[in-house]
């Protein structure tokens, strides 16, 4: 039995598969079903990593994190925007920041 020097995937969804007939072709289903998770948890791990960072960043800046980390918060927040298993289908209002209203007079 030979190993391989370095494992590969294929970064791409199935051709064959049609979004039209998704139970057309079971394999090119599981195949694009497989794509879609391995997609998610990119988004996801890059997302803790960023995470990770900012959190080393708050703990050596101290006090001035507001401006030194600034730029890791703003990729953070864009990192984690429509990531998670619930919000592919859901407005974008829903998961975005909450915006403040003024009360009327």
């Amino acid at each position: 039995m030979v190993r391989k020097a370095k494992v590969e995937f294929d970064e791409r969804p199935p051709d064959d598969f049609d979004p039209k007939n998704p139970y057309g072709d079971p394999v090119a289903m599981l195949e694009y079903r497989e794509h879609l998770v391995r997609e998610k948890w990119i988004q996801i791990e890059t997302a803790k990593i960023i995470r990770d960072r900012l959190r080393w960043c708050y703990r050596i800046e101290g006090v001035n994190h507001h401006q030194k980390c600034r730029h890791l918060v703003d990729q953070y927040l864009e990192s984690t925007r429509g990531v998670g298993w619930g919000k592919d289908h859901r407005p974008a209002d829903l998961h975005e920041p909450k915006k403040v209203v003024e009360a009327e007079e």
